[in-house]
């Protein structure tokens, strides 16, 4: 992942959100820290054929289940099921509804306080009862423990408190329009006062104390089991509870779902063995799930690194790109070609670099490198890295390069290096690499979020590029004071179409500077045996257990 993930304001906070990020985007290879250990050598699932309970089986590696300290998908996911937030999503859709609150925010005129009714007969799986106070301490607990995804709340908001037993009150440090979509992330769920505190790191990495559908019933290392929350007060789930498996590679993955050793596989499944799978899928009567996704691979690149502080070198860089290519030859057909790096589905999405560049420009790329003044005896060299972990990515990288050697005629050298994905994010703000192949998953539905996090930068200048902001973490150190201005104006324009108009002339300046080169985007899969029904994967990316059945 992202993540991995950032989002908000640049400050000091973003190092630590730019360090989970990494493992976050890049399939959150994380070592597991639990206090629960399970002996289970042989990876084998906790299946009852006799129960409709449900088993999940995933390669995602499980670091904490603490709202205040998750940024990995697989937390992510865990914590949309086990917990509620003030607004979510109706099934199917990406329309903001009423969760813990009852109604739309009341928000002020200027932008920057918001009132929400608060839900009355809601109680924890403590049983605790929930009222606006237990929320304003969730939330307070959020921003104060200061976990990676912190400073989405702590850049933004002023203050939160209980201004009645069943009101909320908001107020922001400034206006920022998609501020009601952020209550959606999966983070900023309930948690009881009484099972949590607030302090400075004081997390519970193997707890949850929430209101959803599920009560965490056992963290271990390979198992978890979610148990249905009887008292829970909204739609109560269609199975007996889930019991996710998380297995040591894709391959025990693959081979337990053709078994039939686990009900569903959800991630990561490497894209011949999503092939294999479809291809079956009608013969075996499984059930494939696939939803178009909104997880951006990119290149970052490194204007402060030569040749890349030459626009043109960028420009020629980005010309050579061929997404429909790198999407038929490895990523078998199994995503989207993006040409920006706001997702083809959201209002204001524009294809800059296709109209800027095409797809396999190497004609362009030529006429771009030869008025920069490279030549055979003078080419552009340069290095594109990525995670050793990611056969996929090391494949785009191999492709890029084959690509480079075949048509540009000797002007461009492309030298593909891989490291482990932990060290590259410990290194990436500081500018060690020229390139780095990457994947960004969205915190909320907005196109902010994949405009602010990777553009914006808090100190710098054009001759310096950014010293201190999201670009700098991002491993780009791209600065532009119109952009910054930018950024600024879309977050507090409340009219959505000036907003998109903004937007528009963001996405512009990105393709003319090329900081970032968008690739595609991950379609996301899951598999279901024949006699599992409901299963879906949402519109925002999240994917409900409480919707799942098995016959018998």
């Amino acid at each position: 992942m992202v993540k991995h993930k950032l989002s908000s304001s640049v400050n000091h906070s973003w190092q630590s959100i730019i360090q989970f990020l990494g493992l976050f985007c890049l399939c959150c290879f994380l070592v597991i820290s639990c206090s629960q250990p399970q002996n289970n050598p042989n990876n084998s699932p906790p299946t009852d054929t006799n129960t409709n309970r449900i088993t999940i089986g995933t390669t995602l590696k499980l670091r904490t289940v603490d709202p205040a300290d998750a940024y990995e998908v697989i937390s992510g996911n865990l914590l949309y099921n086990l917990g509620d937030r003030l607004y979510g999503y109706k099934l199917g859709t990406t329309e903001l509804v009423p969760q813990l609150a009852t109604e739309m925010p009341k928000i002020s005129d200027d932008g920057t306080t918001y009132t929400i009714p608060i839900r009355q007969g809601v109680t924890f799986h403590d049983g605790t009862t929930f009222n606006a106070e237990a929320m304003a301490f969730s939330l307070k607990r959020f921003i104060e423990n200061g976990g990676p995804p912190s400073t989405l709340l702590a850049d933004t908001v002023e203050s939160t408190a209980a201004t009645g037993e069943y009101e909320l009150t908001i107020k922001l440090k400034k206006p920022f329009a998609a501020f009601t979509p952020l209550l959606a992330f999966s983070g900023l769920c309930a948690v009881s006062p009484q099972a949590y505190t607030i302090g400075k790191s004081q997390f519970k990495p193997d707890t949850f104390v929430g209101t959803g559908p599920y009560k965490l019933a056992e963290y271990g290392t390979d198992v978890l089991r979610l148990d249905v929350f009887e008292n829970y007060w909204g739609e109560k789930p269609t199975n007996e509870g889930v019991d996710i498996q998380i297995f040591s590679s894709s391959a025990n993955l693959f081979n337990s779902f053709k078994t039939g050793a686990i009900d569903v596989a959800y991630l990561s499944l490497d894209p011949d063995q999503i092939t294999n799978l479809e291809q079956e899928a009608e013969r075996q009567q499984w059930k494939v799930i696939a939803t178009d996704g909104k997880t951006v691979n990119y290149i970052v690149l490194n204007l402060n690194s030569e040749p890349l502080n030459n626009k043109a070198v960028r420009q020629a860089l980005a010309a050579i790109v061929d997404r429909k290519l790198l999407n038929e030859r490895v990523l078998q057909g199994q995503a989207e070609p993006v040409y920006s790096l706001i997702p083809t589905k959201f209002d204001g999405y524009k294809p800059v670099f296709e109209e800027n560049y095409g797809d396999g420009n190497f004609a362009k790329a030529k006429e771009l490198l030869e008025e920069a003044g490279y030549s055979q005896d003078n080419p552009a060299k340069i290095e594109i890295w990525y995670a050793s972990n990611s056969t996929k990515k090391g494949l785009i990288a191999s492709t890029l390069k084959a690509s480079v050697e075949q048509k540009l005629d000797g002007l461009m050298e492309l030298e593909a290096n891989s490291v482990e994905s932990a060290t590259a994010f410990k290194n990436l703000d500081k500018g060690v690499y020229q390139t780095f192949i990457l994947d960004w998953y969205g915190d909320f539905v907005d196109a902010d979020n994949y405009i602010q996090p990777f553009l914006d930068c808090g100190k710098g200048s054009e001759e310096k590029g950014c010293e201190e902001g999201a670009s700098q973490f991002q491993g780009s150190f791209y600065y532009s004071d119109r952009i910054n201005q930018l950024i600024d104006q879309q977050r507090q324009e409340q009219d959505p179409e000036k907003r998109q108009s903004i937007f528009l002339e963001i996405q512009e300046l990105l393709a003319e500077d090329v900081p970032f080169i968008p690739l595609w985007l991950d379609k996301d899969y899951v598999f279901a045996q024949k006699n599992i029904s409901g299963v879906t994967l949402e519109p925002t990316q999240q994917f409900p257990f409480w919707t799942i059945n098995k016959s018998s």
